[in-house]
């Protein structure tokens, strides 16, 4: 199998991603990035990013993650297509094999390989994407001011969700499949006495509809009991809350995750428990998972990259 020898190794093209090439290309790492299965990540799949700072009126995710790849790229970034397929971290150079035929021996890693949202597995969820179906509140909330929207799930981040959304919609709909919330006492609490949440348990949603976007969804009551009834709810936005799943997988064997399969790194830094390899943005961060926090960790695991070679070389 081919290998070749890097110094500072980026998994990932995410705005962790490209922002940890910028700082590692400007500090002469000769960074490689290979870029994944989703280029320029997440917010490839959203429209229009109004809380990244800097664009005043807005700026579309493909052409943000386009502008941040053209920065990393000035500065001497080696950006290449391919995925991390396996990874040998036991010790130094780490050996991350590409799309099973090639291996990068690195002296330094950061893996910024992202979390991907959890959907139902409806058509219709791919057919109205960027069209009114969503799985980031903090993120498109805003452009649903005074329209009613249902956000799907029944743990704490669907209620954390339903109840920023209801600060901005007019009406939210939660669907929750069971007759009870996962959530936390404090999460219910505040979702109950909510005037503009109504919970709708023993739900599924099972479609959505609308000419040129989401104008409702096809619900279930109580599936597959003897009562049970079909009839369509008309919203404006249809919000995913059930998870994420951190892109973790091939590093698991070497690195702490927590139960969920998040990275874990020494609080306040990207350093995970092998020296030399960083973990930025979402695979690292259940909390926030947002651009900037992302962009921000990239910014930090690249410093702390340049420190660790300055040390070790």
């Amino acid at each position: 199998m081919e290998t070749e020898q890097v110094k500072c190794l980026i998994i990932g093209s995410g705005p962790a991603g490209y922002t940890a090439a910028i700082y590692a290309g400007r500090a002469n790492l000769s960074p490689v990035l290979y870029a994944g299965l989703q280029p320029g990540g997440q917010l490839t799949t959203t429209t229009d990013v109004e809380n990244f700072p800097g664009y005043p009126a807005g700026i579309g995710g493909p052409e943000l993650m386009e502008d941040l790849r053209k920065q990393a790229e000035r500065f001497g970034a080696d950006i290449r297509y391919g995925v991390a397929t396996a990874a040998d971290l036991s010790t130094s150079p780490y050996k991350i094999t590409i799309d099973d035929g090639k291996i990068i021996e690195a002296l330094a890693v950061i893996i910024a390989t992202g979390a991907t949202a959890k959907y139902l597995g409806l058509d219709d969820e791919k057919k109205y994407a960027g069209m009114g179906v969503s799985a980031c509140a903090t993120c498109d909330g805003f452009f649903y001011r005074k329209k009613v929207v249902a956000v799907v799930g029944g743990g704490d981040t669907a209620c954390e969700e339903a109840s920023y959304l209801s600060g901005l919609a007019s009406k939210v709909y939660m669907i929750v499949r069971k007759p009870f919330l996962r959530a936390s006492k404090v999460m219910q609490q505040r979702v109950f006495n909510n005037p503009k949440i109504e919970v709708l348990f023993e739900h599924n949603a099972v479609g959505l509809y609308g000419e040129n976007g989401v104008e409702g969804v096809h619900l279930v009551k109580r599936k597959g009991e003897a009562d049970e009834q079909r009839y369509d709810l008309p919203i404006d936005g249809f919000f995913l809350a059930i998870g994420h799943k951190p892109n973790s997988d091939i590093f698991k064997p070497w690195l702490d995750t927590d139960e969920v399969g998040y990275l874990l790194t020494e609080p306040g830094t990207p350093r995970t428990r092998v020296p030399g390899v960083f973990a930025a943005g979402d695979v690292a961060d259940p909390h926030y998972r947002q651009a900037i926090t992302a962009a921000a960790s990239g910014c930090m695991a690249a410093i702390e990259a340049e420190r660790y070679l300055l040390l070790n070389s």
